[in-house]
């Protein structure tokens, strides 16, 4: 913006302090800034193209760290609609300002204690106060007396499980599995181990968004629909809480 004065002289005795604001104070920081901006980059091999850099790879470890991460995917318990050697962009933010994971979500998550000493990712089938149940009459997964139809990302072939179990998800918990079910370690293979085959929601990493490799499948991850029409669970309805491992 233009600020050219109008006058070419102040009458100084009557403003002095008004005039050192306008006109010293910030072109000095400004300076100031830059020539320490300079001094770094003189100090470090390759000057300002090495501080360049430097300022990048720190943008994007903040940006890994806190936003969005990209994950491997390491084997087949996610086909058909994630295969081995895929990679998927895991949006951190999504469950940080209050909300939660939905039935249906695909998340990331570390199975520390739970588990095992790794990142998993898997479906999420029940959240907490959720009653699960396999199968109904018709072999369906049942969620608080909903049969779900799965067939649109179940693997081909597969059944929702190959042995029953009937839970009830604790609170502030997930109940998870994989959509390839005869090749997925999931909640059912950890009903009897600490934890009771429930991920934590502090467990929780992110939800993955987005399919970015190979390029030919780039896409984004929707929930299915099928989980839309679940209702809560009612309390006060009586359960059984026995399961089995798969």
């Amino acid at each position: 913006m233009d600020t050219e004065a109008q006058h070419t002289e102040r009458d100084r005795s009557s403003h002095p302090a008004d005039s050192e604001d306008t006109s010293d104070t910030p072109g000095t920081e400004g300076r100031s800034r830059f020539a320490s901006v300079s001094r770094i980059a003189d100090r470090l091999p390759g000057g300002r193209i090495t501080l360049t850099v430097l300022a990048c790879l720190l943008f994007l470890l903040a940006l890994s760290t806190w936003v969005v991460q990209p994950f491997d995917i390491p084997s087949g318990s996610m086909e058909r609609g994630l295969r081995v050697g895929d990679r998927v962009l895991v949006n951190k933010l999504a469950y940080r300002f209050g909300s939660k994971p939905q039935r249906g979500d695909v998340v990331v998550f570390d199975g520390t204690g739970y588990f095992g000493s790794a990142d998993y990712i898997k479906r999420v089938v029940g959240v907490g106060g959720d009653h699960v149940v396999c199968c109904d009459r018709e072999g369906r997964l049942e969620v608080n007396g909903r049969s779900v139809d799965e067939s649109s990302f179940l693997y081909p072939g597969n059944s929702p499980s190959d042995v029953p179990f009937d839970v009830v998800v604790p609170a502030g918990t997930l109940f998870v599995l994989g959509d390839h079910r005869s090749d997925s370690s999931d909640s059912r293979d950890h009903l009897g181990s600490p934890g009771g085959g429930m991920v934590p929601l502090d467990a929780v990493i992110g939800k993955a968004d987005w399919v970015l490799w190979p390029s030919a499948d780039f896409r984004r991850l929707h929930r299915p629909g099928a989980y839309t029409r679940v209702p809560a669970r009612e309390t006060s309805a009586p359960v059984k809480t026995d399961g089995a491992h798969g």
